[in-house]
């Protein structure tokens, strides 16, 4: 460098100005704009919030196909799990675990978008207004609205009762708001219970099938006691027997899939429906890409049939 005419620059001239800590008004603004992203982006998909929307103890909100996609198993859901469980960090592990937030929704005539609003004071809910969300039914509102009806204890959209502990601040900012959803937390978690307020996973529960317990024997001392009245045993008997057989005409029922709310049961249904669409495409293209051959594969025939010489065999005579 030199001798050509241009010049160095020193590092008074590259560096305007000194390092400095960031003012309060520039770390106010920074988190104002990482909560804007928050209320419209969900954390592990990274595609735009949009209805159902579900939040975990901590506040935070997902797309509900994003969740049941992570919590599908391996063989059946094609996102990395690993990328996902980096932001969940094993605050949900069913979906028990996330309560679906139900939001008021009004439509601006001026952006022709639809934005969340408190039901109670109209004011559009995000980053700009500190909300929260009821639980179990998952209404939200702002935080002075629930304030001013702290006396009522249930929701006025679905007059469901609440406790005062189960009011979930919406992606919590503060260090007030952080520690209070950790400690409702190791309450739940020291009754039993999930977020959700269901029973959680580590407590005992009875398993729910269709089949209906058969009664044992009666037995005594000189053995097994065969009952006999004017035939009902075996009319029972054959009846139990045609309903074990099925009949002919009939379709064979489906095995329900566990999944009592209607409404999560199609969106995993559609979420299967999409993931074996996708492997099926994934099929199709290695199918396809199967029939051509690659260049450097034709490359590497063409130079060993091209270098090859002729062996002559070692049985032929000379002439």
């Amino acid at each position: 460098m030199g001798n050509d005419g241009g010049s160095i620059p020193t590092r008074r001239e590259l560096v305007k100005e000194a390092a400095r800590n960031p003012t309060a008004t520039e770390l106010k603004d920074k988190q104002k704009e990482h909560l804007a992203h928050r209320w419209s982006t969900c954390p592990v998909s990274n595609k735009p919030l949009i209805k159902p929307v579900v939040s975990d103890y901590a506040g935070d909100l997902y797309n509900k196909d994003a969740i049941i996609q992570f919590l599908l198993p391996a063989e059946a859901s094609s996102v990395d799990k690993s990328e996902y469980e980096k932001f969940i960090q094993g605050r949900i592990k069913a979906l028990k675990d996330v309560v679906e937030v139900q939001f008021e929704v009004e439509h601006d005539e001026k952006t022709k978008e639809d934005r969340w609003i408190c039901p109670v004071t109209s004011k559009e809910l995000g980053p700009n207004v500190k909300a929260v969300y009821l639980v179990p039914c998952g209404h939200a509102f702002s935080q002075e609205a629930i304030q001013a009806m702290k006396s009522d204890g249930k929701c006025v959209q679905c007059a469901t009762p609440y406790e005062e502990r189960d009011v979930v601040p919406i992606l919590p900012s503060t260090e007030k708001d952080k520690a209070f959803v950790i400690e409702r937390m190791n309450t739940l978690q020291s009754l039993g219970l999930s977020h959700s307020l269901k029973k959680a996973s580590g407590s005992k529960k009875r398993k729910a099938t269709g089949e209906s317990k058969i009664e044992p024997n009666i037995t005594n001392a000189s053995g097994p006691k065969e009952v006999k009245a004017n035939g009902d045993t075996k009319a029972a008997a054959a009846t139990n027997s045609r309903s074990a057989t099925p009949q002919s005409g009939t379709s064979t029922p489906k095995p329900s899939s566990g999944i009592r709310n209607a409404a999560t049961a199609s969106l995993t249904a559609r979420v299967l429906e999409e993931e074996e669409a996708r492997k099926k495409r994934r099929r199709e293209n290695e199918n396809i890409s199967s029939l051509y051959t690659k260049s450097t594969d034709r490359k590497a025939r063409d130079g060993e049939f091209m270098t090859r010489g002729f062996s002559i065999p070692a049985n032929a005579r000379h002439q």
